[in-house]
């Protein structure tokens, strides 16, 4: 179709793309050349669709930032070529892949949109279809010459979310995906609403796509009663460079004497230790209670609103890019690609 907007579905793998086999009753990935019979609807929608599969597809659960860096590889190669980009994915790690390829597609001002489903394209109640369709809509959405959605986003059970404000929340329902400290993008009902005034704003600028990662980062989840023993085996992990502390409510943690001491150790060694809260909802404020005041007195980072998914991503980002300490700490607390509150 000339002039139509020409999308690009790109499959990695998962449930999303799953059918029956009418032998076996087993499930298999779906061969996309077809897609228009398992989809009829898909021709009646006036877009130019191509399709790309990984081979070999990946389950979401053994996803790896080797894996962000082909995708992202791939949505530069085929970027002047298409308007957008649907991207389906497993549900299960799709936040960290989806907040990855938000800090690694510098100047993004095309939509790469991430949909899967919670049941299998090829099962009768499978919301994959929706999603897979209202998915192809929003990233070929345009107003005056110009996408709607320049950024990547996370399309599931009738709501498009900014891709790094985004978590898994639910295993068993179709809403699936939550995200506490930013509103979606758009709503989808009998029409598609966009909040605009949420939606970033495209720079017009050069697509610059960052394929170094290092991943020599952990995560350090607190509960009540964490041992010694525990704190020092992962401060002492070899090669960790960087840790997010999953502290309880705005920032607080114990006031043990040990636990503060292996921190500011570890710190004065070099690690970054970046302060996220384990809430859904709310912001990490260092020093607002007596159990954070130590924190931000020996330099641990406070992550403000940020999820975790979008944190090790962040990250691994920063530190693949050769930033030294003091930067990273400065870029952490900046909101790169609308990652944060500030």
């Amino acid at each position: 179709m000339k002039n139509a907007p020409a999308i690009l579905v790109i499959y990695t793998g998962g449930t999303i793309g799953m059918i029956q086999n009418p032998e076996t009753g087993a499930l298999q990935p779906f061969n996309f050349d077809s897609v228009y019979e398992q989809i009829p609807v898909l021709e009646n929608l006036d877009y130019n669709i191509d399709f790309y599969s990984f081979d070999p597809l990946i389950d979401s659960s053994d996803m790896h930032p080797e894996f962000w860096i082909h995708l992202a590889g791939l949505i530069e190669e085929k970027y002047e070529s298409y308007d957008g980009f649907v991207v389906l994915h497993g549900s299960d790690t799709m936040a960290y892949t989806a907040s990855a390829l938000s800090f690694m597609l510098e100047n993004l001002n095309k939509p790469v949109i991430f949909t899967g489903s919670q049941l299998p394209l090829g099962v009768i109640r499978t919301d994959g279809r929706e999603n897979f369709i209202n998915s192809i809509e929003i990233a070929a959405a345009s107003k005056d010459n110009t996408p709607v959605i320049p950024e990547v986003a996370i399309y599931f059970e009738n709501r498009l979310f900014r891709a790094n404000r985004t978590s898994k929340l639910n295993a068993e329902n179709f809403n699936a995906f939550y995200s506490g400290n930013y509103p979606a993008l758009a709503e989808v009902g009998v029409h598609v609403k966009y909040n605009y005034n949420y939606i970033g704003k495209p720079n017009f600028k050069k697509l610059i796509v960052h394929k170094e990662l290092d991943y020599n980062v952990g995560i350090l989840k607190l509960f009540p009663g964490i041992s010694k023993n525990t704190v020092e085996a992962i401060l002492n992990t070899n090669g960790l460079k960087a840790l997010i502390l999953e502290t309880f409510g705005a920032g607080n943690a114990p006031t043990n004497k040990w636990f503060i001491e292996l921190l500011e150790q570890a710190i004065k060694k070099g690690l970054i230790i970046y302060n996220v809260t384990q809430c859904k909802e709310g912001s990490v404020e260092i020093g607002k209670y007596e159990t954070s005041v130590d924190l931000g007195r020996i330099g641990v980072i406070g992550g403000n609103d940020i999820t975790t998914e979008s944190a090790i991503t962040k990250l691994m980002y920063l530190l693949g890019s050769g930033f030294d300490s003091e930067a990273i700490s400065r870029l952490l607390q900046t909101d790169l690609r609308g990652e944060i509150t500030i």
